[in-house]
């Protein structure tokens, strides 16, 4: 019995720090801290978290900092699929008869990996298509990316490329945002590094420009289920958050 609870005890610390990371996005998906990864999650793994996000994490009408809350299904190794709620604060944003935060703005996103990491060749980067928040019926038009109440939307193409320097391994990772709004059009690139040190992989750490601003920060994963990040946008601006992994299969 003492034999057989020593090998559970063992196979579970070996699964515990050879758990593979993919940090939490501020968006409700997988990616880094703000830009998108080709990163994906396992097959059939379920996410449900929140967030504390900044002023500057927001859209620029806003210009407060809120929470978010959100669930996110991987379906397949290939497609995930999630739904954000963002608080809105009635005041900042002019409704003189509703204090504090009232109502949510609702957005799904999705993520489509054609290419898989080493699929064709040893360097061929995983690639993945996204969007998040990209259709809504309510505002001055219908298309989000243009006016209306889309107000995280965006449109991306991501690679990630993961090299083995010893018996570390540093992410790469690169994409390009599109978006037509005309309060923060989104129309460049982004560039991200993270490193999970080989003697503790349950750590993240990140740095990256998501188009916009440079952030660094961390992620942590406790007992193979609750990952936790933060980061520090433009060095200064504190936003951070949890999620709960459940895995299906």
């Amino acid at each position: 019995m003492k034999l057989r609870l020593k090998f559970i005890a063992i196979a579970f610390l070996c699964a515990l720090f050879h758990q593979q990371l993919s940090a939490q996005l501020t968006y409700g998906t997988t990616g880094l801290l703000h830009m998108p990864s080709a990163e994906m999650q396992k097959d059939k793994t379920v996410m449900i978290g929140g967030n504390y996000l900044n002023k500057g994490l927001t859209p620029p009408k806003w210009n407060y900092g809120t929470l978010n809350y959100f669930g996110s299904f991987t379906v397949f190794p290939w497609l995930e699929i999630t739904a954000t709620f963002t608080l809105f604060n009635g005041e900042s944003l002019g409704y003189k008869n509703e204090k504090g935060f009232f109502n949510q703005d609702r957005y799904f996103g999705f993520r489509v990996r054609p290419i898989k990491e080493g699929q064709f060749w040893k360097y061929m980067p995983a690639i993945v298509l996204g969007t998040s928040d990209p259709y809504t019926e309510s505002g001055d038009e219908n298309i989000a990316s243009s006016k209306g109440n889309g107000y995280f939307s965006r449109f991306y193409i991501a690679a990630t490329k993961h090299i083995q320097i010893g018996k570390e391994e540093i992410g790469v990772h690169v994409a390009y945002l599109y978006n037509k709004r005309k309060d923060y059009p989104l129309n460049g690139p982004a560039v991200g590094v993270s490193y999970h040190p080989s003697f503790h992989p349950q750590l993240g750490v990140i740095a990256e420009y998501d188009s916009k601003d440079f952030a660094i920060g961390a992620t942590y994963l406790l007992l193979n289920h609750l990952h936790m990040q933060f980061e520090m946008q433009k060095l200064t601006r504190f936003s951070g958050g949890l999620a709960y992994k459940i895995y299906l299969k």
